[in-house]
Parts: C-alpha cells; sequence; structure tokens
C-alpha cells in the first residue's frame, strides 16, 4: 500500500525571488496600486492600512528588521529543501493556484487535477529590465524550457478516487504549445526539486477568483478525501503533499497566520474549515491549499515550522512567508 511519508507547505511569493534591495526600497510603489482587504473582507486602499498602521510600524520596516526577515526566510527555504530531500519521496501532489496562467474566467475549475506525463517549465524572456518582472522570471528557468516528470498512475487514482467520493475534478493531460505550468508549481521544482526533480502531481485548486471558490469546509473535506484515496493506493511508494501558497497578503496579518499555523499544529481541523471566507481575499486566498494539507494525515507530527511577516512598507503590506514539513515518526 502507499505510504504518505511527508507532507510540506511552503509560500511561493514572488517575495521570495526578489533581491534584498527590491524588499527594501521597490515595493511601496507598486503597493501603493493594489486593492487591499481589510480584517473584515471589506475592499480598503494603501493609505487606510497605513493609517491604521501600529504605533510601531516604522521600526518593523527598517533596514536592519527587513535584512532580518529576508536571511530568515532564505534560510527556512535552504531547511525546507533538505527536508523534501531527506523523505526520499516517489512522487509528490502540489496543490496550489493558478492565476490565468493555464486557465482563465473562461474556464477556471474550483478543483483539478493534471495527468500528463511530464509538465514543461518555461524560459526566463531575454531583455527584461523591469524589477518585478525580473523577480517573477526566476520561477523560471534559465536557459531553455525543461519538463519535468509527473506521476500519471498516481494522477488517474486521484481523480477515479475524488469522483467516487462525491468531487468533480477538472481533468487536463497535458499544455498547449508554448504553454508551461502557472508560478504555483515553477516555483516548487525551482526551488526545492530542481536537483532531484522527483514526479509530481500538480492539483490546482481556484483559490483565488469568485465565483466558485472552494469553502473552508469545502477545502477540508477534499484533503480528508485525498487521505482515504492515498490509503487505497496498490503501491510501496512513498508519497509526499505539498501546499504551495499563502500565508496572507498582501497585507501580512500574522494573526490570521498564526491562526492557521496554530490550528494546524493542534490537528484542530475543526477550526480550519470553519475559518471565515471573507478574510481568505486576494493572495490570502491561498490558505486555502493549507487547509487541504491539514485534513489528509492527521497522524503525521509537525516537524519544524518556520513563520516571518514579511512586511515591506509601512502600511505593513507583504506576505506571511511560512514554511513547514510534517513527518511519519512511526
Amino acid at each position: 500500500m502507499a505510504r504518505l511519508a511527508a507532507m510540506f507547505a511552503s509560500s511561493h511569493s514572488v517575495m521570495l525571488t526578489c533581491t534584498l534591495e527590491d524588499w527594501k526600497s521597490r515595493f511601496l510603489e507598486r503597493d501603493r496600486q493594489i486593492r487591499f482587504f481589510d480584517r473584515q473582507g471589506n475592499p480598503c486602499t494603501y493609505e487606510q492600512l497605513e493609517a491604521s498602521a501600529p504605533a510601531n510600524a516604522d521600526a518593523l520596516v527598517t533596514p536592519d528588521a527587513i535584512a532580518k526577515r529576508y536571511a530568515d526566510v532564505q534560510a527556512a527555504m535552504q531547511r525546507l529543501k533538505k527536508s523534501i530531500a531527506d523523505a526520499r519521496l516517489d512522487a509528490l501532489i502540489i496543490c496550489g493556484d493558478d492565476q490565468h496562467e493555464l486557465l482563465d474566467e473562461r474556464l477556471m475549475p474550483s478543483i483539478g487535477v493534471y495527468y500528463g506525463k511530464t509538465i514543461a517549465n518555461g524560459a526566463r524572456p531575454e531583455n527584461v529590465t523591469d524589477w518585478y518582472v525580473q523577480a517573477q522570471n526566476r520561477r523560471l528557468e534559465e536557459r531553455s524550457a525543461r519538463d519535468y516528470p509527473c506521476d500519471q498512475p498516481l494522477a488517474l487514482h486521484l481523480i477515479d478516487g475524488l469522483l467516487r467520493r462525491g468531487f468533480d475534478p477538472a481533468t487536463m493531460s497535458g499544455l498547449a504549445e508554448g504553454q508551461s505550468e502557472g508560478h504555483a508549481f515553477s516555483f516548487i521544482h525551482r526551488t526545492y526539486l530542481e536537483e532531484r526533480p522527483v514526479p509530481i502531481v500538480p492539483m490546482f485548486l481556484n483559490t483565488f477568483y469568485p465565483p466558485n471558490q472552494p469553502s473552508p469546509a469545502r477545502c477540508m473535506a477534499l484533503g480528508e478525501a485525498l487521505r482515504d484515496i492515498l490509503a487505497q493506493y496498490r503501491t510501496d511508494a512513498r508519497i509526499g503533499f505539498m501546499a504551495s501558497g499563502g500565508l496572507s497578503h498582501f497585507h501580512a496579518e500574522a494573526d490570521l497566520d498564526h491562526e492557521v499555523i496554530d490550528a494546524l499544529r493542534r490537528r484542530d481541523n475543526a477550526s480550519l474549515a470553519a475559518l471565515d471566507a471573507k478574510r481568505l481575499q486576494s493572495g490570502s486566498s491561498e490558505i486555502r491549499s493549507w487547509i487541504v494539507l491539514g485534513g489528509i494525515a492527521p497522524d503525521l507530527d509537525l516537524d519544524w515550522v518556520s513563520y516571518t511577516p514579511g512586511y515591506r512598507t509601512r502600511a505593513l503590506t507583504g506576505t506571511g512567508l511560512a514554511f513547514a514539513s510534517w513527518i511519519r515518526k512511526s
């Protein structure tokens, strides 16, 4: 029987492919243009967030404070890379969102599974001068597109199992010419799997775009279904699961992030399923992938977690940058 050997979670924010200088000085102009949401889920502006920032906001975004956080997340990514390698996986299911990379509003499934034999990551375009686009492109291959292996039998088993349990996933057997995997998957490949490309199963979760985002309760039910489906997979393969994305952004809400992390640590799936969807707006919507993870393997132990509130302006815009590893100790 298959063995769910480990689970992992990682932010995939563009902040993680930015330079330290980007963190220190380049986000302010961009952040002034973003449509934010307040803690009640209502639209708000950068200026409103800045006006309501705590008294110590300036101290949180000094050059030294930002440099410390930057170093912390770089170390966390290296630790997670080692944890994934140490798990000696035969396959890795990656759950993440697609942000108009392969899908758009003409067809945006709530849940999807890719079952091709390989998936391509594209090459970086040449002569890009914009700092933000340069950072985004670091998720791509340096010189030429690369095909990464996928686990087709596992993907088909997941699809069949989901259908039997009342889920109706969209399916994708391959990419059209010129297409490549989205950032939720390319970041994982480039950051953690480039040197040892474990076969993956890309699982799409529409965290981002109304009107068919799955509720937190539905995400938990999906995780619980995947747990049962994997238990019935007749193979000796060591399988892992990765939640790609999150936590809160583009306003970094440390209290929300700690609520999610603490619930995962306590194996409190009821609290995760009961999260208010109004708080899971914009980038914070990617917390849904972490909820799916919570339902998959309550018997795995949280080995370690790293959390850094990635504040980058005095309005405390940024991303809750989080990384975690669960392993089976028994």
